[in-house]
């Protein structure tokens, strides 16, 4: 085991003590043997059973088969998510044959950040990953099941049914993705495409038609964002089948992983063989097996805030450190947009997963001696690929061995010659607070900035700038107010495509927010999940237009220069008139009861043991 991610776990292990002992005392405090339903009373069980068929309703009502949740995201408007609405009849027709019962016990909301980029709907969009984890809360609130099968694959909504399943530790959970459509039009052709829109080259028509070319069938975008890079963890985290990731929707052999998911969901039930709680699959070594498959992939950025949450739910405390010195040790060996141009099918058809985690062993990175819902040797059993078994029952899988040489050393290397020396994520420090930035994506020479600063507190009003004329010279953009308690903390991503055109046009630009950037942000440098932020007083409700900010990643320092900041007034906070139609007042308590970015961006209440 590599020493350095040694003691990174000892240090996590250490520090959660107190908070993960309480967390597993609940857990067996919770745990009662024999089917979970069977201490309902009559009338509770006779409620949960009404309108099953009358072949499951026997069974449930008796008592001794297994009985699956189903929890879902489907929505027909996310291409990712409406593969969905065939997997329960799936689900349901694998968990009959294998003895068991299964119901959808409840359903979460899903929104589409890509919908609402540059919206004020955005404003909602990390909100609703606490809001998805108290809808899975509710479904599993009817004590009628012995495990859960997750359905989501996009931004915040697995990271909100997993926070949500830990908090109902005791039951087994595994996750069922749908998986990524097929390519469309290379990523790099499409940011150029956007580019040359904000710059007035081209019109809606043609941008139109090249996003419609890129976003184009069912299945997750196949760039490397937030999604995809969910997928990548749930499984090297151990809670999905190996290989589950990146198969195609709606294929033989995504139908026949759907139903050997469910027939391993059966399996690791208290009334299986194999009896896996959520609760103790997440522990601190599979956390940090996860934050090191981010850093070898050049992961999402909204990671830093979501593997925080994920982990206190589990009653493990994580923090940036801890990202920053994984990424310190941890080389790049993946080539994926934004980090560079192939997608996640050419990750996959280049040796994928069971590479990826291969090579992570082999290098001693990574803890192979974890509980995941596949059993078996722990991680290694991730080393595996599934193929069908050619056999007339098609819902069956077979594993063989991964590739275990790259098929193509463009897109995935080896830790002899890899793509970065590190994990391209960094922390940066200085007198403005603490910030996230991913350098991985950013061509070195566009590292270092040091302008003075433009100071906005909405993303429009920058757009309106560049409009204008304003913004032909060297700068920061100082972007506040955007923080978790302040707005919900949206993507920042509307001005991405100004920002790539003015860098080249020979302009140093950058930015420093409170707020996040897309989980497939790149190009140009950004310090952004700044903490303290605006709304808490933080040092950056203190910058004025010009003062001079220095973003040096190389020395992961983010600092105003020559302003002794605390002689100045916080800056107000923005009198910006919400939108009615989106709702957003009825967030209010849940943006005032947010956490840090650092912390994980939460409001959801914490046991005693958390604090």
């Amino acid at each position: 085991m590599n020493s350095s991610i040694q003691k990174i776990t000892d240090r996590i292990i250490k520090r959660s003590h107190k908070s993960r002992t309480g967390y597993l005392n609940q857990i067996d405090q919770n745990f009662r043997a024999g089917p979970r339903r069977q201490f309902l009373s009559e009338g509770n069980l006779a409620h949960a059973a009404a309108a099953c068929p009358l072949h499951e309703k026997t069974e449930i009502l008796g008592a001794q088969w297994a009985n699956l949740a189903i929890v879902t995201a489907y929505n027909d408007m996310l291409s990712a998510h409406q593969p969905f609405a065939k997997f329960p009849p799936l689900i349901k027709h694998a968990a009959r044959r294998n003895g068991a019962t299964a119901q959808v016990a409840g359903g979460t909301p899903a929104m589409c950040d890509g919908v609402t980029q540059g919206k004020d709907g955005m404003e909602l969009s990390l909100l609703s990953r606490d809001t998805i984890a108290m809808s899975t809360a509710v479904a599993l609130s009817h004590d009628m099941f012995d495990a859960g099968i997750y359905l989501g694959v996009c931004d915040k909504i697995v990271p909100g049914l997993l926070i949500g399943a830990l908090r109902y530790g005791h039951i087994p959970a595994i996750f069922a993705p749908a998986g990524p459509m097929p390519s469309g039009i290379p990523n790099p052709e499409k940011a150029k495409i956007r580019q040359k829109f904000a710059e007035g080259l081209i019109g809606r028509d043609e941008l139109l038609k090249a996003e419609s070319a890129s976003y184009h069938a069912p299945g997750t975008c196949t760039f490397y964002g937030t999604a995809n890079s969910n997928q990548m963890l749930m499984e090297i985290m151990g809670l999905q089948l190996p290989g589950a990731s990146f198969i195609h929707p709606s294929t033989p052999l995504r139908d026949a992983m759907t139903a050997q998911t469910t027939r391993r969901a059966i399996q690791i039930t208290h009334l299986g063989d194999a009896y896996t709680p959520a609760g103790k699959v997440i522990d601190e070594k599979s956390i940090v097996n996860g934050l090191v498959g981010l850093m070898a992939t050049g992961g999402s950025t909204n990671l830093a805030i979501h593997m925080i949450a994920i982990a206190r739910a589990a009653g493990i405390i994580i923090d940036w450190d801890d990202f920053a010195d994984i990424s310190a040790v941890v080389p790049l060996i993946c080539r994926i947009y934004p980090n560079g141009t192939a997608d996640v099918n050419h990750f996959h058809a280049a040796g994928g997963m069971a590479y990826l985690v291969g090579e992570l062993i082999n290098e001693g990175l990574v803890h192979t001696d974890v509980t995941t819902v596949a059993g078996g040797e722990g991680l290694v059993e991730y080393t595996r690929e599934p193929i069908r078994n050619g056999h007339a029952e098609v819902d069956y899988v077979l594993y063989r061995n991964g590739p275990t040489e790259s098929l193509d050393k463009e897109i995935l290397t080896d830790f002899t010659e890899p793509f970065r020396p590190d994990g391209g994520m960094r922390l940066l420090q200085g007198n403005l607070g603490r910030s996230v930035m991913k350098v991985s994506a950013v061509k070195r020479a566009n590292w270092f900035v040091e302008a003075p600063a433009i100071v906005v507190d909405h993303q429009d009003d920058l757009v309106d700038l560049y409009q204008d004329g304003k913004l032909e010279r060297d700068f920061v953009a100082v972007v506040r107010f955007q923080g978790p308690k302040a707005n919900g903390m949206p993507e920042l991503h509307k001005f991405t495509p100004i920002l790539g055109a003015l860098q080249d046009k020979g302009f140093k630009v950058a930015i420093v927010t409170d707020g996040r950037m897309s989980g497939a942000s790149g190009k140009f440098t950004a310090a952004i999940h700044l903490v303290p932020e605006a709304l808490d007083g933080g040092p950056i409700s203190k910058i004025k237009n010009d003062d001079i900010i220095r973003v040096d990643p190389v020395n992961n320092s983010v600092e105003v220069l020559n302003v002794d900041l605390s002689k100045r007034a916080e800056a107000d906070r923005p009198n910006r008139q919400l939108s009615a139609i989106t709702g957003m007042d009825m967030f209010g308590p849940m943006r005032a009861a947010s956490r840090t970015a650092e912390e994980g961006a939460g409001f959801l209440g914490e046991p005693e043991w958390m604090t």
